[in-house]
């Protein structure tokens, strides 16, 4: 039976003011392994959820690496799918991701169309999530893959009105994006507008690099912040993220 535990969490803390993050695990650069034990230091460094998901999955070890989060952490394992493909029971929900922010209507609605039944199925909590893409100053795998234009870093009207459109047609959960190794990260002033416009929980991720761009988006209005490539390149900044959350 699914529950809604996740986006409870997500939506007390966004009420109570409190900072969250999430580390997102790429399961094509993390072997079951190390995954244990980045699970078992995000638990000690006081990560609040894990998240597993890329735009590309191409070595098979998708299920193995949400196995192995959720054996050695106690912490909530949420996908964050790149495509049908990448849905697993192990997890205990889903970023059920609606591309907002591109007109391909295969991730509008027609991906999710073939994957309800699967879904409906698995007893994954399912959060409805408004994806927007923004350009963060390189073409990214997600834009390429979504064969979508991200929003203009300088538009934040833009961003603005899709937040708002997404919250009207009953999304629950907002995520703006840079994506995956991006050079920028999403800016404050288009963070600032969207937080303005929305109550939803809002969710900011890539080119958050060290702790001091994790800060500027909590402190633009940001509830959760996730973080991953910089995680890979440097193992060590997991705890120095995590402080960040404890200063907020």
């Amino acid at each position: 039976m699914m529950t809604n535990s996740i986006l409870h969490a997500f939506q007390q803390a966004r009420l109570g003011g409190q900072k969250q993050i999430a580390v997102l695990v790429d399961p094509d650069k993390t072997s079951p392994d190390s995954a244990a034990v980045l699970a078992r230091r995000a638990s000690e460094a006081g990560i609040h959820y894990l998240m597993v998901g890329g735009s590309l999955v191409v070595d098979g070890q998708f299920e193995l690496c949400v196995e192995a989060l959720r054996v050695h952490s106690d912490l909530p394992v949420i996908l964050f799918p790149g495509d049908t493909m990448q849905v697993s029971a192990a997890a205990n929900g889903m970023l059920l991701l609606s591309l907002i922010s591109g007109r391909n209507a295969e991730l509008l609605i027609g991906r999710h169309v073939i994957a309800a039944p699967a879904l409906r199925r698995s007893g994954l909590e399912i959060l409805p999530t408004g994806y927007m893409l923004i350009d963060g100053g390189a073409p990214t795998s997600v834009s390429y893959m979504s064969n979508t234009m991200p929003i203009p870093a300088n538009k934040p009207d833009i961003a603005q009105c899709t937040a708002m459109a997404g919250e009207m047609l009953g999304l629950q959960v907002l995520y703006l994006d840079a994506g995956s190794g991006a050079r920028n990260p999403v800016p404050a002033r288009l963070i600032e507008a969207v937080r303005k416009s929305v109550r939803l929980p809002l969710m900011v991720g890539g080119g958050l690099r060290n702790p001091e761009s994790v800060l500027g988006a909590f402190n633009a209005g940001a509830d959760i912040v996730v973080v991953g490539t910089a995680i890979e390149q440097e193992p060590g900044m997991l705890e120095r993220m995590a402080e960040v959350v404890r200063r907020t």
